[in-house]
Parts: C-alpha cells; sequence; structure tokens
C-alpha cells in the first residue's frame, strides 16, 4: 500500500552528535588546582610559605581562592 504524501515529507532533523571526552589528564588538573588552592590558604595561615611575613596575606588568600574557583571552572567542562 502506498504512503501518503504527508509522511513521506515530514522533516526529520540529523541526529545530535556526541560531546568528545576529556583527555585523562583533564581530571587530574582539575583535582591540581583544587588541591593547590587549598594548600596555599592552609601554609598562608599557617606561616609555612617561604619569603613571607608572619602574618598571613591577602594576596595569598585570593591566590588561593582563585585556584580553588578555576578548578570549579575546569571541572563544570569536564566530560
Amino acid at each position: 500500500m502506498p504512503r501518503s504524501k504527508s509522511k513521506r515529507r515530514r522533516y526529520t532533523p540529523p541526529p545530535k552528535k556526541k560531546p568528545k571526552p576529556s583527555p585523562k589528564w583533564f581530571g587530574a588538573l582539575i583535582l591540581i588546582f583544587m588541591l593547590g588552592g587549598v594548600a596555599i590558604i592552609v601554609m598562608n595561615y599557617l606561616s609555612l610559605i617561604p619569603f613571607t611575613t608572619m602574618d598571613p596575606s591577602n594576596y595569598l588568600l585570593f591566590a588561593g581562592l582563585g585556584a580553588i574557583g578555576l578548578g570549579f571552572v575546569l571541572a563544570t567542562q569536564w566530560r
């Protein structure tokens, strides 16, 4: 039995392509930034960072928070 014209002309969009998975080193990079940021903050408050004064530095706090934030941004891109 022939098909009706309405079913022959129906548009079917092409299937969506699956995104490529992230490289294996990308997960390690996320952990390095997050753990590195935590380490900078902890070492800053314990005064274990060389060439700094005995008082905690706000610049190192912001650097540590920035590293943690960059780790979160990278984590959103991981597939």
